[in-house]
């Protein structure tokens, strides 16, 4: 099978533990106005590559990824789970730790095929990176021009199913950083019983040339970047309303 493969990146550092072999997928229905990759948006273009290409390269230099492994982004990943599945079976047999950096948008709970072939991808999957873009529903459509009900149901999903989860979250002034949704946030991620680790990432700037380049629009144009002191508090309000809601549970 192939996949809808728009770049690789054979040293990856932030994908994932250890050095990562990350595969770029073409195509995603979000549109995050902080997005720095609006080149994989389109479900069309790319490169179709076979699942047997993918892990060939990965072995060219797999002394490098000791403590490391494969790591599928984009775009968004769960829009080809079909090679996902078949991929992450391949990587299995090599004994290769697999990840799948999310925004979890492609999921639906009344969608039961879809789910079925989730049960099947799962058990093949290491870990899940899930970037939820904003706690609030209306905040989140103005952010991405999708909903976030799906998003949260899938996080339930994989909490249900006890799949390793690192949560992630950006920090954009003026749109994400407000402490009543930060804590919100927090206090919904308390109430999963699989995450094991929390990236509280500020926004930077250096996507703007490329949407010039494309002739897009920048819609955060004169928003600065982030003070990264100021991300370590917000993390903090993130971190209260998760203690909060385990300790109600405990």
């Amino acid at each position: 099978m192939s996949g809808r493969i728009h770049s690789i990146e054979t040293f990856g550092t932030v994908d994932g533990p250890g050095v990562r072999f990350v595969i770029f997928v073409q195509g995603c229905p979000m549109r995050c106005a902080y997005c720095h990759n609006p080149d994989t948006w389109p479900m069309t273009g790319g490169k179709l590559m076979e699942v047997s290409e993918l892990i060939a390269e990965y072995k060219r230099n797999e002394s490098f990824y000791h403590g490391g492994g494969i790591t599928v982004t984009g775009g968004e990943p769960l829009m080809q789970v079909d090679f996902l599945i078949e991929l992450f079976t391949e990587a299995k047999k090599e004994g290769i730790h697999t990840c799948i950096d999310t925004s979890g948008i492609a999921f639906n709970k009344e969608n039961k095929a879809f789910i079925e072939k989730l049960d099947v991808l799962m058990p093949l999957t290491d870990l899940v990176m899930l970037d939820i873009k904003h706690i609030d529903p209306q905040k989140h459509l103005e952010l991405t021009e999708q909903k976030n009900e799906g998003i949260l149901d899938f996080a339930q999903y994989l909490s249900d199913k006890d799949v390793p989860v690192w949560i992630r979250h950006v920090v954009v002034p003026g749109l994400t950083d407000d402490d009543e949704y930060l804590h919100k946030l927090g206090y919904f991620i308390g109430g999963l019983k699989n995450v094991k680790a929390l990236d509280v990432l500020p926004y930077h700037t250096m996507g703007e040339a490329k949407y010039k380049n494309l002739g897009l629009e920048y819609k955060l144009a004169g928003v600065p970047a982030m003070d990264k002191n100021k991300v370590v508090e917000k993390k903090q309000v993130i971190l209260q309303g998760i203690r909060e809601r385990r300790n109600l549970v405990l």
